[in-house]
C-alpha cells in the first residue's frame, strides 16, 4: 500500500512538473532571445516568461509585456516605440512568430541596414520611421509580400533607388518615404486609393509616373529636380534654341553697355549735385526708420528690461529649430536666461500692425501661458524672446528626448492628467482673451508646451496666426493639419479643440503624431487618431497607453480610459460631432487620479450615443 502511495505521488510530481515546464509559451520566449538581440532593452524588463504575453487578467494588464499587442488571445504585433532602443532588429528570431502581423520600431536608436522584413511574408504593417538605418535598400526588399498595407521608414538616411518590389504590392495604401537621401526615379506604382503617400525631401528626379499626378503636390516637396503633375510641367532640353538665344542676347547687352557708358559719362556733371541732395535726404530717413523699429520691443512690464546690443553680445546656444525658425537660449549678463526664436514666415505684416498684436499678447496672463516678452522687427525676419523653461518641452519628455534623473521613470499617470488639466485652463484662457480671433492658439502641439520644474503646463507660440503669412501658415502651423482645412480650407476655434484632441491621444498612447511633420496637406487626422480609433474599435483599449505612464499604476485605468474617449471626441473628424472646448474641458476637470467608477459607467456617460451640449459656440 506505501509503494502505491509513493507511485501516486510520483505521478502527481511529475504531472506537476510538465505543467510548469509548459507554462511558458513559445511566443514568450521567441520574444526574450529578440529581446536578447537588442544593445539597450530597458524598456523591455518587464518582459516575463511567466506570465501569459495576451493576459486579459485586469490585475496584470499593461504591466507585463510592454509594446507587445493581441488580438482575440493570439499575439498580433510588437509597437517598440519610443523606448532608445538600439541593436540588432533580428528578424530570423521573429520569423518563429507566425501570428505576428504588425511590427514598429519608430523613433529608437537602430543603426545599420535595411533589415530583410520579406522574410515576415503575412506582415501587414511596417513602421521603422525615426531610427538611424542607412544604406542601399535591395531592390526586393518587398518581395511577396502581398497583405502588406503600410510602410513607414520616413526619417532615416536611406539612400539609393526606390526599391522596385515596393511599387507591385498589391495590398499597399500607406507609403512614407521623407526625410532620406533617395535617389532616381519614382517607380511606377500600381494605381491605387493612398490613404498616405509622401517621398518628400529626398533627391529624386525625372518625370512623376502618371499613376501619382493626382497625389498632393506637398508629398514630391523636396525633391528640387521632380517635375510632371501634379509639379510644374516637365521641360525638353532644345540645345539650338537655348545657344542662339545666348548668342543674342551677348549682342543686345554689348549694345546696351555702349550706349549706357556714352549716357552715363553726359549726365554725370548734372547728377552729382542731384545725388547729393537725394542721400542726405536718403540718410536722414534712413535714421528715423532705424531709431522707430530697429530695437528691442517689449511686451511685458513685470520683467527686466535690456537692449538689443546686450542680447545680441550673449553667449548663445543652439536649442533647435522649429515650425518658424532656429530658437536660442541667450545668457544675459544682467539678468535671466531668455530664448531667442526666429519668425521667418511673417513678412506680410507691417510694423505697427505687429507691434499692436504682440502687445495683445503680451498683456494676457494666466499661470498655464507663456507670453512673449518682447520682439524686434524687421522686414526680412523677426526675433521674438520668451522666457527660458530648463526642464524643456513635453514632446521631449514623452519621446525619450529629455534627460532623466536616476529612478526617473518618465511622466507617470497622474504627472499626465496635471499636465493636460493645465493645458485646458490655459486653453479656455485663450478663448476667451482672444474672442476675435478663429484660431486663438493655433499652433498648440507637445513642442509648443513647456514644463516648469514642477511640471506644470506653459502654453507658448499661441496668437500667431493674424501675423503669418497665409501660404506659409498652412505649411508649417498645427491647425492647418485639421480635417477641416484639408477637406474644406477652412478653420474655426474648433480646430483648437482638434488639436487639444490629438495632444491627448498623444499623451496617453507615447504614439508621435506624424502628420504634424508633413509640410502643407497631409491626411487629415494622420495616423494617431485613425490608429486609437482602429485599437478600441478592435477591444484593444488596454495596448494603446504608453507602457512609461502605465508603470506604478493600480486603479486608475478606468481614469485612463475616459480621458482616451475625450481625446476622440475632440479630435472627432467631423466639426459639428466635435466637442466644443468648455465642455472638453469640464470633463477633463472630472477627471482623478485614481479610479472612481467603472468602465461600464464610462462607456454609457461618454459613448457614441450621447447628445453633445453646445456649451460654447464656436
Amino acid at each position: 500500500m506505501a509503494h502505491k502511495a509513493d507511485l501516486f505521488l510520483l505521478i502527481l510530481f511529475l504531472v506537476w512538473c510538465c505543467n510548469t515546464s509548459s507554462s511558458t509559451s513559445p511566443e514568450a520566449e521567441v520574444l526574450v532571445k529578440f529581446k536578447s538581440s537588442l544593445s539597450i532593452n530597458a524598456a523591455l524588463d518587464n518582459w516575463n516568461v511567466s506570465i501569459n504575453i495576451c493576459d486579459d487578467d485586469p490585475k496584470t494588464r499593461g504591466k507585463f509585456w510592454t509594446g507587445v499587442t493581441c488580438k482575440d488571445g493570439t499575439l498580433f504585433g510588437l509597437r517598440l516605440e519610443n523606448m532608445s532602443l538600439s541593436g540588432v532588429i533580428d528578424i530570423d528570431t521573429l520569423v518563429n512568430l507566425p501570428s505576428l502581423r504588425s511590427l514598429s520600431f519608430m523613433n529608437n536608436s537602430f543603426h545599420g541596414s535595411m533589415p530583410p522584413v520579406k522574410k515576415l511574408g503575412a506582415l501587414r504593417a511596417l513602421y521603422l520611421a525615426y531610427n538611424k538605418l542607412s544604406g542601399t535598400i535591395p531592390d526586393d526588399a518587398f518581395q511577396d509580400m502581398r497583405s502588406l498595407k503600410t510602410v513607414r521608414l520616413e526619417e532615416n538616411d536611406f539612400k539609393g533607388q526606390i526599391p522596385g518590389s515596393l511599387s507591385s504590392l498589391p495590398a499597399l495604401v500607406e507609403l512614407s518615404l521623407e526625410g532620406n537621401r533617395f535617389e532616381g526615379k519614382i517607380p511606377d506604382f500600381i494605381p491605387r486609393d493612398w490613404k498616405l503617400f509622401d517621398l518628400s525631401n529626398n533627391q529624386l528626379e525625372g518625370a512623376i509616373p502618371s499613376g501619382l499626378a493626382n497625389i498632393d503636390s506637398n508629398a514630391f516637396a523636396g525633391n528640387n529636380d521632380l517635375c510632371g503633375k501634379p509639379l510644374s510641367r516637365c521641360k525638353s532640353p532644345k540645345k539650338w534654341y537655348i545657344l542662339t538665344g545666348v548668342t543674342v542676347g551677348i549682342i543686345l547687352l554689348a549694345i546696351i553697355v555702349i550706349r549706357h557708358r556714352y549716357r552715363r559719362r553726359k549726365a554725370l556733371s548734372l547728377a552729382a549735385e542731384e545725388a547729393h541732395d537725394k542721400l542726405g535726404l536718403a540718410k536722414a530717413q534712413y535714421q528715423e526708420q532705424t531709431e522707430e523699429n530697429a530695437k528691442l520691443q517689449f511686451v511685458r512690464a513685470d520683467r527686466p528690461i535690456f537692449d538689443l546690443e546686450e542680447l545680441l553680445r550673449a553667449p548663445a546656444e543652439v536649442l533647435g529649430g522649429g515650425s518658424f525658425g532656429s530658437s536660442y537660449k541667450a545668457l544675459l549678463s544682467n539678468g535671466p536666461p531668455v530664448v531667442v526664436k526666429r519668425l521667418r514666415p511673417m513678412r506680410c505684416v507691417g510694423f505697427e500692425e505687429f507691434h499692436e498684436h504682440m502687445k495683445k499678447l503680451g498683456s494676457i496672463s494666466h499661470p498655464n501661458l507663456l507670453p512673449p516678452l518682447a520682439f524686434y522687427y524687421r522686414n526680412e525676419d523677426k526675433l521674438l524672446i520668451s522666457e527660458f523653461m530648463g526642464n524643456g518641452n513635453l514632446a521631449d519628455h514623452l519621446h525619450g528626448h529629455a534627460q532623466r534623473t536616476p529612478g526617473n521613470i518618465g511622466l507617470d499617470w497622474p504627472t499626465r492628467l496635471r499636465i493636460i488639466k493645465g493645458v485646458g485652463r490655459g486653453l479656455v484662457h485663450l478663448h476667451r482673451e482672444l474672442p476675435s480671433l478663429s484660431l486663438p492658439h493655433g499652433h498648440l502641439k507637445s513642442s509648443n508646451i513647456l514644463l516648469n520644474s514642477s511640471n506644470e503646463p506653459l502654453l507658448t507660440d499661441f496668437g500667431l496666426d493674424p501675423l503669418v503669412c497665409q501660404e506659409q501658415a498652412h505649411q508649417f502651423m498645427a491647425a492647418y493639419k485639421s480635417p477641416e482645412y484639408i477637406r474644406h480650407r477652412r478653420v474655426s476655434r474648433k480646430t483648437d479643440v482638434w488639436s487639444l484632441g490629438i495632444l491627448i491621444l498623444e499623451l496617453l498612447t507615447g504614439k508621435f503624431p506624424a502628420n504634424y511633420l508633413r509640410h502643407g496637406g497631409g491626411a487629415a487626422n494622420g495616423d494617431l487618431a485613425a490608429w486609437v480609433k482602429s485599437a478600441v474599435r478592435e477591444e484593444w483599449t488596454a495596448e494603446v497607453f504608453d507602457g512609461d505612464m502605465m508603470k506604478g499604476t493600480k486603479n486608475e485605468d478606468g481614469e485612463m480610459v475616459r480621458l482616451l474617449r475625450i481625446g476622440m471626441n475632440c479630435s472627432e473628424e467631423e466639426e459639428d460631432q466635435r466637442w466644443g472646448l468648455k465642455e472638453a474641458v469640464e470633463k477633463i476637470e472630472e477627471l482623478k487620479e485614481t479610479e472612481s467608477s467603472t468602465d461600464d459607467e464610462f462607456y454609457s456617460s461618454y459613448g457614441s450615443e450621447v447628445e453633445v451640449r453646445s456649451i460654447e459656440r464656436e
